[in-house]
């Protein structure tokens, strides 16, 4: 049980766990954490696999934030036999450290660390009287694999596998979102709904501030005009974030602008990935090689996002995209697919559309499209770029509203009470 920080000289000792700091969302999370807790009261220690060829590695993101994680170098994202040497290798680490919470992010390091908490709890002399060692475990969803990343098998063993770690060895459940949690308990019968807690995303939002000042600077670096639109979709160039569609879409938009001699936008795809060739080669086929740019991997949000006119989002699956946030906290509106957290981030539906019949959502901060849909997509780009009073609108309202819930301070403050109610 965790020790009440308020009435103990010694800080609660915990352990995160994630299965490797590569781009994305859940590995600066998890950085944000390990960094800002209040270190008079907690102790933090970041445990992380290797970042496997084909994805980059911000373990630079750990250094600037002076954090050095503790490595396995067996635990990684894809299910192997060295599984066994990882959750040996945390049983042995949560023996010696004694944490009060072990803390686990996405799913690997939820599967390995709770298994290893499992026998941390259980195998001690005390288990012969009923009386496992003390210690929580929290696991945090920062989406989840039930759908859209694996063949029917596999994934009906995830989500077995799951179920039994939420029954047996985890005391909360950490989800993004009310939809995610719905997902997750309701429609997929994870869990028991007291274990679950919504603490959604939260990062420095002092990172975008005057956002007007750095607008061009990529805009000239990639040679786009002033007055030409730029669609983005920024992530990893894998199969779940569906960068096929976006760029279905595009060519799709592309005709349309044909058809009725209307400015053709420009498009940039930010991120790397194993699927670089074969969107590149896409790209090509559909005729898109003179209207698409391949950045690669950056590391400067705080110019890339300004640069933008609407943000894409083409996601099979998603927990809370912190591509989106990130986004509307430099004003920039965005057109996603309606999957996981991102239904709650742009809101209820806004009743603007006068057309009953339009294949997309206009939402309180967004537009929403059915996912996998490339001819509704490329009509919410197309109805998005027509109206800028509409972009200044969404781009507006996201802002105001990321800043009244996303930011760091309340994350860290959500997560200090969480541990609190765990002691």
């Amino acid at each position: 049980m965790v020790r009440d920080s308020a009435s103990h000289s010694s800080p609660v000792r915990i352990i995160r766990i994630i299965a490797r700091l590569n781009v994305g969302g859940p590995a600066r999370h998890v950085v944000w954490l390990t960094g800002g807790l209040d270190k008079t009261n907690y102790v933090t220690l970041l445990v992380a696999g290797t970042v496997p060829p084909g994805e980059d590695d911000m373990g630079y993101f750990a250094a600037a934030h002076g954090i050095e994680p503790l490595i396995i170098p067996e635990m990684s994202r894809e299910i192997s036999p060295k599984d066994v040497i990882t959750i040996w290798k945390l049983f042995r680490l949560l023996r010696r450290e004694r944490p009060d919470v072990v803390h686990t992010h996405t799913a690997k390091a939820g599967t390995a660390g709770r298994l290893a908490g499992l026998l941390y709890r259980w195998l001690t002399p005390a288990m012969l009287i009923g009386r496992p060692r003390r210690c929580r475990f929290v696991h945090t969803y920062h989406g989840h694999v039930f759908h859209s990343y694996y063949g029917t098998l596999k994934t009906r063993i995830f989500l077995m596998i799951e179920k039994i770690l939420a029954r047996l060895v985890t005391d909360r459940i950490i989800v993004l979102s009310e939809q995610q949690r719905h997902e997750i308990h309701e429609q997929f019968g994870v869990g028991r709904r007291e274990q679950f807690r919504i603490i959604p995303l939260g990062l420095d939002l002092g990172l975008f501030g005057d956002w007007r000042e750095r607008r061009h600077a990529l805009r000239d670096e990639w040679g786009i005009g002033a007055d030409e639109v730029l669609i983005g979709i920024v992530g990893r160039l894998t199969e779940v974030k569906n960068h096929e569609l976006f760029l279905r879409a595009a060519a799709l938009y592309k005709e349309k602008c044909g058809e009725s001699s209307a400015p053709l936008p420009r498009f940039v795809i930010i991120g790397d990935g194993h699927l670089r060739e074969k969107l590149e080669k896409q790209a090509h086929e559909l005729g898109l090689r003179d209207e698409t740019i391949f950045t690669g991997s950056r590391t400067d949000p705080e110019f890339f996002y300004p640069a933008l006119d609407v943000v894409a989002l083409t996601s099979l699956n998603e927990g809370t995209p912190l591509t989106l946030i990130e986004a509307m906290a430099n004003e920039r509106p965005v057109v996603a697919t309606a999957v996981g957290g991102v239904v709650d981030l742009l809101g209820k539906n806004s009743g603007l559309s006068k057309d009953n019949d339009a294949p997309y959502t206009i939402c309180e901060r967004g537009v929403l499209v059915r996912p996998s849909d490339a001819r509704a997509f490329s009509a919410a780009l197309a109805y998005l770029v027509a109206s800028e009073s509409l972009r200044d609108e969404f781009g507006d309202r996201g802002r105001r509203f990321v800043e009244e819930n996303y930011s760091l301070e309340r994350l860290l403050n959500d997560m200090t009470k969480l541990y609190h109610e765990l002691s």
